[in-house]
């Protein structure tokens, strides 16, 4: 884990199939052109002080062979149900999220939510056998007591996924913007829940 510390603290990420990070900018609600090629350093920068205007969040996104990833520091655009929606549709997307007081993994499909849940809280466990579940379990206890967060989950969906994300390739010049949580995505109409499991916050329907 000592080469993910970026996955340890408040972040949010996201990993979706087939876009390039213009259209990642796109349907995160910000505008591409805004973009700058900046490196970690430089790019953090980019984040105002305390304003009190709002929640803003700073996005980094690339691409890695077919996944497009889209960091997030100090905030959780990135696991609203309305931007995942946006991400995936016609895609896949896998979302992984650390707050303040909660822990989320997600699997989106063409604007649906596939699966939801908190690792290590067994009420958010799906109903249905989740491969998923067991394996992020396995993964998080393995790592129990070395203050890890959920950079072991990040680094499940990276060998799942086939790429390499860790400090080193982060840390170089990427596409970065700020975005405010007021410009991000908006409920999608018709928007369900597929799974038996739990449902996430902010369902708007149920099959």
């Amino acid at each position: 884990m000592r080469s993910l510390r970026w996955a340890v603290a408040w972040m949010c990420v996201t990993f979706t199939r087939g876009l390039d990070p213009e259209e990642v900018f796109t349907r995160y609600g910000a505008e591409p052109a805004q973009a700058r090629l900046l490196d970690w350093d430089t790019a953090s920068d980019l984040v105002p002080g305390d304003s009190g205007d709002g929640m803003v969040s700073l996005l980094r996104a690339g691409r890695l062979g077919d996944w497009a990833f889209c960091v997030e520091e100090e905030g959780g655009i990135g696991f609203e149900e309305e931007t995942l929606a946006e991400l995936s549709r016609g895609t896949e997307t896998y979302s992984v999220a650390t707050t303040e007081g909660i822990d989320v993994f997600q699997y989106w499909r063409n604007g649906e939510c596939v699966e939801y849940f908190e690792p290590g809280m067994e009420h958010t466990r799906p109903e249905q056998t989740s491969p998923w579940w067991d394996r992020m379990q396995e993964t998080l206890a393995a790592h129990e007591g070395e203050d890890a967060g959920m950079a072991p989950a990040v680094a499940l969906v990276l060998g799942h996924l086939g790429i390499t994300l860790d400090d080193a390739v982060l840390a170089g010049p990427w596409p970065s913007l700020t975005l405010a949580e007021d410009d991000a995505p908006s409920a999608p109409s018709g928007h369900a829940w597929t799974n038996e499991g739990p449902i996430p916050p902010g369902t708007l329907e149920i099959l």
